[in-house]
């Protein structure tokens, strides 16, 4: 079993190293035939040095950066060949293709980059946050209890635009000498202001179930991916029943670590294409969409695991069942939503008719639910947090003018003096 793993992830490089020179070809024809940016334009940048894979971090503030580019223009920093080039396929935001330092640099010195967002911690964060007379601030993408929202690297960002109180509270707890009320900037959930879009099905009389699980992680204290104990039983419950419809939208990471939760991944795809074969009117739906707004705010019940979905999913103030991890070493935050939220075991996956009847008809669960969606997202009104959004971001340039009014008269510091790496040439 090693050697077959090893096997495969040799076999995997390889195929990733091909996959990122022929997507670096692909980004250089394109820009070959694109204009350049506008210099002086950008005042706000996004920064992004993942892959195609990790692309759903983006998807996410697509369309608040949109409207906010309305007031300060955004330019999105892509690191990789791969994700570039998804970028330029589906991004609404304008694009730079920034793969070695020196071309961060160059786009640098262009613009007139006074913001930098930060959706994830890549560890190429770092190159970027050198580049001081500006904000960097992490905007992350998603809130959750995961360890991951944990992080002292929270403290190496000027601020953090965060959901709630929840998230003070969780951060409260692990971060010492954290200036809490100057850099975590509370907006609540612009994205939830967006949960729209065209249905890929007929609205009827079924009981329409989102199953969004997260993907396997890649160590067990972040074992938190359901696909294949809880996953396979629940979805081929609900085929059975003929009143209810499954749209099924997985992580796009599902598999990549573990082969046999891909292989459980594929038999939920299938058994869904086997049930629309069957009975077309059920029309349930496998979304690999990129666009994330009706899945969260259209189904009558959601099933998540410990993810961010749950927290997409809770700022649309809906019935949803979060599943138990397996692995006892899975890390559960039980201070927050988890601690009186509604719970699925593997044990009742394979009943979900009536676990879903129960949980539909309890009035207490509905106003235990209001109540989270307030500690979390604070005034969940339609524009409110869109709002706080975009008075964090005046705020913050606010305060740029008032700094670089202060620092005027400083001697500059040229900094391709500085730092001697700018001619960095690592690979995607």
């Amino acid at each position: 079993m090693g050697i077959k793993g090893d096997v495969r992830r040799a076999l995997k490089l390889v195929k990733d190293v091909r996959a990122s020179r022929q997507a670096q070809r692909a980004v250089a024809g394109r820009l070959a035939t694109q204009a350049p940016h506008p210099v002086r334009h950008f005042k706000i940048a996004v920064y992004f040095a993942d892959g195609p894979v990790n692309i759903y971090q983006m998807r996410q503030w697509y369309k608040p950066l949109v409207r906010l580019a309305e007031t300060w223009p955004v330019l999105v920093l892509s690191r990789t060949g791969g994700g570039t080039l998804k970028l330029f396929e589906e991004s609404p935001l304008p694009v730079a293709y920034v793969r070695k330092v020196i071309d961060l640099e160059r786009v640098i010195a262009e613009q007139d980059i006074r913001i930098v967002f930060y959706v994830n911690q890549n560890a190429k964060n770092f190159q970027m946050m050198r580049y001081g007379r500006r904000w960097h601030v992490f905007i992350n993408h998603g809130e959750s209890d995961k360890m991951y929202m944990t992080t002292n690297q929270f403290k190496a960002y000027d601020y953090s635009f965060v959901a709630g109180e929840a998230a003070l509270t969780r951060l409260h707890k692990v971060l010492w000498d954290y200036d809490f009320d100057k850099r975590a900037i509370a907006i609540g959930r612009p994205q939830a202001d967006y949960y729209t879009g065209s249905l890929p099905y007929t609205p009827d009389e079924r009981q329409v179930v989102l199953y969004a699980p997260t993907w396997e992680g890649d160590r067990p204290a972040a074992a938190y991916g359901s696909i294949a104990t809880h996953g396979v039983a629940l979805v081929n419950s609900l085929l059975a029943t003929g009143r209810h419809r499954v749209i099924y939208r997985p992580h796009p990471r599902s598999g990549v670590v573990d082969h046999d939760y891909g292989a459980a991944n594929k038999q939920i795809i299938a058994a869904i294409a086997a049930a629309n074969a069957r009975d077309p009117a059920a029309q349930h739906v496998y979304d690999t969409g990129a666009e994330l707004g009706w899945q969260l705010s259209v189904p009558d019940v959601a099933i998540v695991d410990i993810s961010a979905m749950v927290y997409d999913r809770l700022a649309a103030g809906k019935p949803l069942m979060v599943t138990r991890p397996l692995n006892a070493a899975a890390e559960i935050d039980m201070a927050g939503y988890l601690s009186d939220c509604e719970w699925l075991t593997a044990e009742e996956a394979a009943d979900m008719s009536g676990v879903l009847d129960d949980l539909t008809d309890d009035d207490a669960a509905r106003m235990r639910l209001a109540a989270w969606v307030e500690r979390y997202f604070g005034d969940t009104t339609p524009g409110a947090a869109t709002a706080r959004f975009h008075a964090a971001v005046t705020q913050l340039m606010v305060e740029w003018d008032r700094n670089a009014l202060l620092h005027a008269n400083d001697g500059e510091v040229d900094e391709h003096d500085v730092y001697h790496d700018r001619n960095d040439d690592s690979d995607d």
